[in-house]
């Protein structure tokens, strides 16, 4: 995929399915992806102290987010306390060991907001997606390589994922783990955030989360250019020029 394109959807099966559905997409060009620079780590480590504080008062699994994204796990199939959406075992990292380790500048941006929402925000390298990247139920044909690995698995049939014209998937189990082909390294130039979320005040907490991830990126990677939208069941495609 060129760096300047972009198109994003989910399925209209999908969508019918899951109407509690509010989605948040942010592409950003001109990026450079290296270590946080020590004002972001500074930024960062206050926002891991401030969830942790919310820790204290409200366990992860209780917070409405997370809630939600606990029955849409239960929905298609997957065990919400075994395989856990990507918020709830960031904070529960943060909970067990007091801190989450920095990876760079993209990923410490996406993680910061998600900490900051309990909702996910993944990030993906667009040079890697072949073609639309799609959220749908999977066939069970497509092939997965987890992060840290060279084995390539399949997603069970009907399982929710991201997967791009190549029958690639790019992330399983809708929030639960993306794929070493999508993610984010020091070549990375051009990527897609992508937040999304369910419980009841989820357009208002999307659109906060975008805001965000906007003022963090200007500040962090000047010169980059940025591009946002939102989706809903009722608008379900979204393309970058």
């Amino acid at each position: 995929m060129n760096e300047g394109a972009a198109v994003f959807a989910y399925d209209e099966q999908l969508a019918e399915q899951y109407p509690t559905l509010r989605a948040g997409l942010l592409h950003a060009s001109g990026l450079t992806n290296r270590p946080s620079p020590p004002q972001l780590l500074a930024a960062y480590h206050a926002e891991q102290q401030a969830a942790a504080q919310r820790l204290q008062t409200t366990p992860a699994a209780e917070m409405p987010s997370i809630a939600a994204w606990r029955r849409v796990f239960t929905r298609f199939g997957a065990t919400p306390t075994k395989h856990r959406s990507a918020p709830e075992a960031l904070l529960r990292r943060l909970s067990s060991h007091d801190h989450v380790p920095s990876i760079g500048t993209l990923v410490d941006i996406g993680n910061l907001v998600s900490l900051r929402y309990a909702v996910p925000v993944a990030v993906f390298d667009l040079a890697r997606i072949r073609g639309t990247l799609t959220v749908r139920f999977a066939t069970g044909a497509e092939q997965f390589t987890d992060l840290g690995s060279t084995a390539s698995t399949k997603p069970g049939p009907g399982e929710v994922v991201f997967v791009d014209e190549d029958e690639v998937v790019m992330a399983r189990r809708w929030c639960w783990r993306q794929s070493a082909e999508a993610a984010t390294g020091p070549d990375t130039t051009a990527a897609l955030f992508v937040v999304e979320a369910h419980h009841e005040t989820a357009a208002s907490d999307v659109n906060a989360a975008l805001d965000d991830l906007t003022d963090l990126l200007a500040t962090h990677q000047p010169g980059h250019v940025t591009a946002r939208g939102t989706l809903s069941p009722s608008d379900q495609v979204r393309q970058w020029p």
